[in-house]
């Protein structure tokens, strides 16, 4: 074999997604500013980030990573187990940790990263997970590098989940539910305090990928465990930096000893270089405007019901909780979710055309996602443009 013979091959697979109406493309885009993005030279209203609080250009998040810098260094050029541990590593975690009301937290390069890094440094073989079927990739993922046995159960359905609980007692070692907070793609919460109960009741753990709700949900944007009033938060809280908190990067929140031990056996962390500083000093100051600013928590929250109700005022079907900032509207065709959504582009609106795989066959959809830093006159424009765009759409 040789290369054509791989670019041939390729090619072929290419065309087929061509075909499909799932070929994707790399846009270039300028820098996102009060919810607005250029895109090829022309400003339009960007309804597709999760920078949930419009810190991602927030000018105090800004000088924070450039004071960091000053003179200092970029990379941290190590593992954090070898020699790229910095004190503003450890300071953030415990702000984290804090946060999240846990004794420790641990950063990892990404969500994606800390799930398929955690889960299977927790699961060992004859081990049980109890995955609901919308989880994020990356959990999906994390659970299939896992030795664990895999269980499925249908979306946030607890009869599913208690009958396969209860019908596996004595069949695994340790069972872990595992479960998104907020589901990204359907903007759906996970029944946590039921969670909650069935993991007492049937003696499992709980890890929650809390990814979206992180610095959204909650009285102080504290997340799932805030928004829903548990007692104490799950085993494992796994929250990202890179949607609301306007950086990059993850964390997984827990107990010390279970820090401890991730912090040897997570894969993903003990074998790859630690996160720059700069990113940790601009997350603090992240998590101390959400202390301080609680104003900005309302904004999001304001501008969430603004758009849900221009949205249904022009009769369109949205999905999701009205808790969260997601709001999908699902088309079906992923001919026509992409025929709707560059119709949105061409009159200065930007949103998410999610396809499969990202979501099941037949359930592609517009994924719309509102920001604290939107005008709420931009809100009210997207349900005119799409009303106008629906109709149009084959």
């Amino acid at each position: 074999m040789t290369c054509s013979d791989l670019n041939r091959v390729l090619a072929s697979s290419l065309q087929a997604l061509e075909r499909a109406g799932l070929r994707r493309v790399l846009r270039p885009m300028g820098p996102r500013r009060d919810g607005v993005v250029m895109l090829n030279g022309r400003a339009v209203v960007d309804c597709s980030s999760n920078d949930y609080l419009g810190l991602a250009s927030d000018p105090r998040l800004l000088e924070a990573a450039r004071t960091q810098l000053g003179g200092r260094e970029l990379g941290v050029g190590a593992a954090r187990l070898i020699s790229g541990n910095r004190e503003e590593h450890g300071r953030l975690e415990q702000a984290l940790a804090t946060f999240k009301g846990t004794e420790d937290a641990l950063l990892f390069g990404s969500g994606y990263l800390a799930n398929v890094g955690v889960v299977p440094a927790l699961v060992a073989q004859g081990d049980g997970i109890y995955a609901d079927s919308l989880n994020h990739a990356s959990l999906i993922d994390g659970c299939r590098l896992s030795r664990g046995t895999v269980e499925v159960y249908a979306h946030r359905d607890l009869e599913d989940l208690e009958r396969r609980l209860a019908g596996s007692a004595h069949r695994y070692r340790h069972r872990w539910i595992v479960t998104d907070g907020v589901f990204s793609m359907d903007g759906d919460l996970a029944p946590l305090p039921d969670l909650v109960d069935l993991a007492a009741r049937f003696d499992a753990w709980l890890y929650v990928d809390d990814a979206h709700a992180t610095g959204v949900l909650g009285k102080t944007g504290g997340g799932s465990s805030e928004h829903w009033g548990l007692a104490a938060p799950p085993e494992i809280t796994m929250g990202t930096l890179g949607k609301a908190l306007g950086t990059t990067g993850a964390f997984v929140a827990a107990s010390a000893t279970v820090i401890e031990f991730l912090r040897h056996r997570a894969r993903t962390f003990v074998f790859t270089t630690g996160t720059p500083t700069c990113l940790s000093a601009a997350a603090s100051v992240a998590l101390t405007i959400l202390h301080t600013d609680p104003a900005l928590l309302g904004r999001l929250r304001s501008n969430v019901a603004i758009a849900r109700g221009a949205l249904r005022s022009k009769g369109i079907d949205v999905g999701g909780d009205a808790a969260t900032p997601i709001l999908p509207i699902v088309l079906g065709s992923s001919a026509r979710t992409s025929q709707v959504g560059e119709a949105l582009l061409q009159s200065g609106y930007l949103v998410g055309t999610i396809r499969p795989p990202t979501v099941p066959p037949n359930t592609a959809r517009l994924r719309i996602t509102v920001s604290a830093v939107h005008d709420p006159r931009q809100l009210t424009g997207l349900a005119d443009v799409l009303s106008v765009a629906l109709g149009k759409a084959s």
